[in-house]
Order: C-alpha cells, then sequence, then structure tokens
C-alpha cells in the first residue's frame, strides 16, 4: 500500500491521519507527505518562525517515517489567488512521481480557504487516467477548520474509520512537534481535544480510539 497524505500546511497530516500514518507505517506501507503551502520571510513571516518551520517538517518526517516528502512551496493563506491549473499541475507532479494507491485530503467544507482550493486542485488532478495507480481517495478532518463549516448542507460525513488504538499517543507527540499551534483546551488544536476526537470517532465504530475519513472514491 502506498499512502499519500496532502496537507495544506504542515501539522494538517497529523491532525487528520496522523494515527492511520502511523499505523499504515508499521503494516510495512509506503508512505509520502505532500505540502501545500509554505511560509517565508518574503511574506512577512520572522526568520526565527521560517527555520522553526523547516525543522519542524524535518521533525515530522523522521516521526512519521515519510518515504518521500514534496512541497509545492504555494504561499500559505493565499492558495485561492494562484490560478487553478498551476494547482494541479503541481499536485499532478507529485502524484506522478510518488504513485499513490490510498489518497487522503482535506475535506471540501474546511473553513479555510487554502484546504478548500487544496480539495478543488486534488479533485482534477485524481482523475484515473492522470493517477491510474490510485484507488482510493478519502477526506479527513481537521480539528477548527472542518468543525467550523456553518453551511448546512456541506457536512464532513464519516463513512470510514481507522482504530488508531495504540497510535494515539504517537500522534499526539507529533502534534507537539508544532508547539506554537498548540493551545489550552477547550482549544481545538490541543491534546483534550484531539483525544476526544479520537475516543468519540472510537465510540462510532467499536474501538477505543479511531480517526474518521470520508469515501470519496474507491476502485476495486
Amino acid at each position: 500500500m502506498k499512502t499519500l497524505v496532502i496537507a495544506p500546511h504542515p501539522d494538517d497530516e497529523v491532525l487528520g491521519v496522523g494515527g492511520t500514518l502511523l499505523r499504515r507505517k508499521q503494516e510495512g506501507g509506503t508512505t509520502g507527505w505532500l505540502i501545500m503551502t509554505n511560509i517565508s520571510v518574503q511574506l512577512g513571516w520572522s526568520r526565527e518562525k521560517v527555520e522553526k518551520r523547516k525543522e519542524e517538517i524535518l521533525t515530522i518526517t523522521k516521526i512519521f517515517g515519510f518515504d518521500s516528502v514534496f512541497e509545492l512551496g504555494f504561499a500559505s493563506t493565499q492558495l485561492d489567488s494562484v490560478p487553478l491549473s498551476d494547482l494541479v499541475e503541481a499536485v499532478s507532479g507529485a502524484l506522478k512521481a510518488f504513485a499513490p494507491n490510498e489518497v487522503f485530503l482535506p475535506h471540501s467544507s474546511d473553513v479555510h480557504s487554502d484546504h478548500r482550493v487544496t480539495f478543488d486542485a486534488v479533485a482534477s488532478a485524481t482523475k484515473w487516467f492522470r493517477c491510474p495507480s490510485l484507488k482510493r481517495i478519502l477526506a479527513y478532518e481537521t480539528l477548527s477548520e472542518t468543525d467550523f463549516n456553518l453551511m448546512p448542507g456541506q457536512k464532513f460525513h464519516p463513512n470510514v474509520f481507522f482504530n488508531i488504538d495504540g497510535y494515539l499517543e504517537g500522534k499526539l507527540r507529533a502534534m507537539e512537534v508544532y508547539s506554537s499551534e498548540v493551545g489550552k483546551f477547550p482549544f481545538p488544536r490541543s491534546n483534550e481535544a484531539i483525544s476526544a476526537l479520537a475516543s468519540y470517532r472510537g465510540s462510532s465504530s467499536g474501538y477505543k480510539a479511531a480517526e474518521a475519513f470520508e469515501l470519496l472514491r474507491e476502485i476495486n
């Protein structure tokens, strides 16, 4: 199994798929990480923050044992200003290089524009004739993005659950790498909130802890 997680920003991969990625790796799978955006001094970020982000990416790569990492380098929070064709071309290049069997991407209803644009780009890039290796596409939920959607008809509807009992602690440790993104409960990106969601999804599927996904396409 070759699994690719697509993250608009570093930390989305942990929040949405962290436990499943650890499980996939332990099962002997090949895993990849595609990061859509980047931060830079030119875009107004401090040099300290830019260097810290580089270190975070290296640390997360080691924690999850990613076999491939693709950094597309588009400006963070500005994906909606990039021509969709450019995004599709960049995503398609990574898909061609990695040839995944399984892709995880952010949900289309997420409130962050980078997440929604990422979904649109991936949807176009994953047509079967563009990525023939791909057999399954699943959307993940991101705390503070998916759960804050206010559109009644565009909610996250999970229909696939992965047992992450035994991997939740590893997910929490990985999230600690992004210390500036973690806050005190009831902040959504907190250990308590992450654990509570895993317990809730587990109670929906018969596990002590689970991650939930919405299956968008499967080819058998």
